[in-house]
């Protein structure tokens, strides 16, 4: 029988295990996973009254995949108010709401007109050479133009990876921008195209970018999690750091931190990739050395619970991010009372803000209360913040999120082409195949459903 043992139990490694628990009758499953709970970044806080995700706050539903399983654990979604719809930018010191239509993008400040009108040459610029792996900035600039590409595409590099958009590839962070320049030449001829074309079959608009409501549950993403534990409770081993495997006879032997070891007939990595090139460095030195390239930036999260009349802004909306050019301490903030309802008590604000990333990775060698400090000060500025919060949290995340940096695409074929040498190992986390949880979701349910059925040419 097989036995398979899967390393980490963030939301890659549960909802593998769980997919796997019905679609491999018969087969075992063992789940190890470092720390003393599962779910990796999906974590929700609660005191206070105030409910606060460290990490995801939720997944947009244009995606079915996190849903699907949801609704499969019997959980009811939660979806955002409509005032997530609004979201901000900060231009020149002020916050600029971004337009929703063509007509609102013509009167809105968040560019200039000289900016808008090299937006409109974006037609007649030539596409670029196949097989180019551009990063995000350099197809931004040369597509967009300087100033959009600072207002719009890097703010919103910030948002998701928390990178540098000089260093992120386009190909592998918005494969479908990539295709849309590849397939019509430009971006605006092939959002036209794709309209005409939907109107004619009667579906929804559509979009380069990601689009589709936010959606979270009433107890916040540890809400998905718990439902996962509680169904692969006897499959979960915790306190259980993976430090070694090792082929051992047709499968893999695993060596945790406390002595003990676990034999399984197949294997997989869903360990972030730092700790995954530390596993296996023994026993395939070049797919560590590989794992090695994968950087992944510091962030902090410092969580607010504000008096509504300590507020002169509304606070109607999503939130804000921070352009780059800006020189602001935090790279967005996520007004998350607005957002979801029952994260705060009546007379509260929630606002979560984001510090960190690839570009101010040094500022998170700052104590718990500098943190604060900085991100209230953008808040009084940004904001108009007149006192001090009532609740002030701080969850760090040393290594965040995987960069997928230009040449990645070349990385991961490397790492196909070793790890087919192994038998029975195989990778899912967030740095293969998506950063997202819907990503990781679909991505373990297609692992899933290969492993069952033999398939040992899929890795991943």
């Amino acid at each position: 029988m097989a036995h398979v043992i899967i390393a980490g139990g963030g939301m890659s490694g549960l909802s593998l295990a769980w997919y796997l628990k019905h679609q491999a009758k018969g087969w075992q499953i063992t789940i190890l996973e470092a720390e003393g709970r599962v779910g990796g970044k999906a974590w929700t806080e609660k005191k206070d009254g105030f409910l606060m995700e460290r990490g995801v706050n939720g997944v947009l539903d244009n995606k079915p995949s996190t849903l699907e399983l949801a609704a499969s654990l019997g959980l009811n979604p939660l979806r955002s108010n409509d005032a997530s719809r609004i979201r901000y930018v900060v231009r020149q010191g002020r916050l600029v709401r971004l337009p929703s239509s063509p007509l609102e993008f013509m009167r809105s400040p968040v560019l200039s007109w000289a900016g808008k009108l090299r937006l409109f040459l974006e037609p007649f610029i030539k596409q670029a050479p196949k097989g180019l792996d551009e990063s995000l900035a350099s197809f931004a600039k040369r597509r967009l133009g300087d100033e959009a590409y600072r207002y719009l595409i890097d703010p919103m590099a910030s948002g998701i990876y928390a990178g540098d958009p000089e260093r992120l590839s386009l190909r592998a962070c918005f494969p479908r921008i990539h295709e849309l320049e590849m397939e019509y030449g430009s971006l605006i001829r092939a959002m036209i195209r794709l309209q005409k074309e939907a109107k004619k079959a009667g579906g929804k608009d559509v979009s380069a970018g990601p689009g589709g409501v936010l959606t979270s549950f009433k107890g916040g993403m540890e809400e998905m999690v718990a439902a996962l534990n509680q169904s692969l409770k006897d499959n979960i081993v915790l306190n259980a750091k993976v430090e070694s495997v090792e082929p051992s006879g047709d499968g893999w032997q695993v060596h945790t931190k406390d002595g003990r070891s676990f034999s399984g007939s197949h294997l997989v990595l869903g360990l972030p990739a730092y700790e995954a090139a530390k596993a296996i460095k023994n026993a395939a030195p070049t797919l560590s050395r590989l794992f090695s390239h994968l950087e992944y930036p510091p962030i902090a999260v410092c969580a607010f619970g504000i008096k509504k009349e300590k507020i002169k802004a509304s606070l109607k909306g999503f939130g804000f991010l921070c352009p780059f050019c800006e020189s602001r301490n935090i790279l967005g903030a996520l007004w998350d009372s607005s957002v979801f309802e029952s994260r705060a008590p009546e007379d509260y604000h929630l606002i979560r803000c984001l510090i960190g990333g690839m570009r101010n990775r040094h500022i998170l060698s700052l104590p718990d209360s500098r943190l604060k400090e900085l991100a209230l000060s953008d808040l009084r500025d940004l904001m108009g913040l007149r006192a001090l919060p009532d609740l002030g949290l701080v969850f760090r995340w040393e290594r965040a999120i995987p960069q997928y940096h230009t040449g990645y695409m070349d990385l991961i074929d490397q790492i196909k082409r070793e790890i087919r040498k192994l038998k029975g190992i195989f990778i899912r986390c967030n740095w293969i195949g998506g950063v997202s949880l819907n990503d990781c979701v679909a991505n373990s349910r297609r692992l899933a459903e290969n492993m069952a059925s033999g398939k040992e040419d899929v890795r991943f």
